[in-house]
């Protein structure tokens, strides 16, 4: 007779338990195991006093681009392992943004003829870093926003004449940047030129503009006066490139030049002069020429 053997139940159990343990679980640290994923919170601490915090703001990296209202954006998107240029920017009146750079739309006005750059952009702010994205891994990031349109003020007092007569001043700056490049963090392009008017107050003549900077080695501007007495008219020129030298030092602070508009007594003949820039002092910034 053939022996029969036996094998205990527990015995049996114990087997298939050891075997069991030898298997490995893989754990992970995110329910994306093989992509990476940002988290984006736009700092807008670096503005200017007064400027609000834009409304919305937009967020590109790799082929991803969305628009936030919020202050946190938690894009739905799943990157890749790999190394993404993140670029984050608001939308602005009278700027474009293609790909990375953005542009000062064209002037507007019967004055212009497009040769001319929009003189009061809207407040634009970037930010740009580079981030190496790995798999498996959430990523938390700040985008410190840097406001890069800065306010210029230019303060005119007229002497030996009788600024009564003046009917309007139109302003030419040239010398000043078109376009900025934010994935490089400067601005690009040709150097390029805008108009605007002063306004008369008294013998003091004002005006205000908004730049993304000055750009070329001269900045030159360019005064057409016209007078009350049958549009009779004055050009005057006068070269800003050491008063706007520091122009593009601090973006978050207005630039103030001042000076003085020397005419003829009488304003009937001869050009009008600028003369005797100074330093403001007191004010948001300063510039000597």
């Amino acid at each position: 007779m053939k022996p029969t053997r036996y094998i205990p139940i527990l015995a049996a159990a114990a087997t298939a338990l050891l075997t069991a343990s030898c298997v490995k679980d893989t754990l992970y640290n995110t329910p994306h195991p093989n992509h990476g994923k940002i988290t984006v919170t736009a700092d807008w601490s670096a503005r200017g006093e007064g400027i609000d915090i834009p409304a919305t703001w937009t967020l590109s990296m790799g082929d991803y681009t969305g628009t936030e209202t919020a202050a946190t954006h938690a894009p739905d998107h799943l990157f890749a392992p790999g190394s993404y240029t993140l670029v984050a920017w608001n939308p602005a009146e009278g700027i474009t943004v293609s790909g990375t750079t953005a542009t000062v739309a064209p002037a507007s006005g019967s004055q212009t003829t497009g040769a001319f750059i929009d003189n009061a952009p809207g407040w634009f702010f970037t930010h740009t870093e580079q981030v190496t994205i790995e798999k498996d891994t959430d990523y938390p990031l700040t985008a410190a926003m840097q406001q890069r349109v800065r306010e210029l003020q230019l303060e005119l007092e007229v002497t030996q004449g009788r600024p009564e007569l003046i009917q309007s001043v139109t302003a030419t700056l040239s010398g000043i940047a078109g376009a900025f490049d934010m994935a490089r963090g400067q601005t690009t392009g040709e150097p390029a030129s805008t108009v605007f008017s002063f306004t008369r107050d008294g013998s003091r003549l004002t005006a205000d503009a908004r730049l993304l900077g000055t750009m070329g080695a001269v900045q030159t501007m360019v005064l057409d006066i016209v007078f009350v007495d049958g549009g009779r008219t004055q050009r005057t020129e006068v070269d800003l490139t050491e008063a706007m030298k520091d122009f593009n030092d601090d973006m978050t602070t207005a630039y103030r030049i001042t000076g003085t508009l020397e005419t003829p007594v009488g304003m009937e003949e001869c050009n009008a002069e600028i003369t005797g820039w100074e330093s403001v002092e007191g004010g948001d910034a300063s510039a000597e020429m």
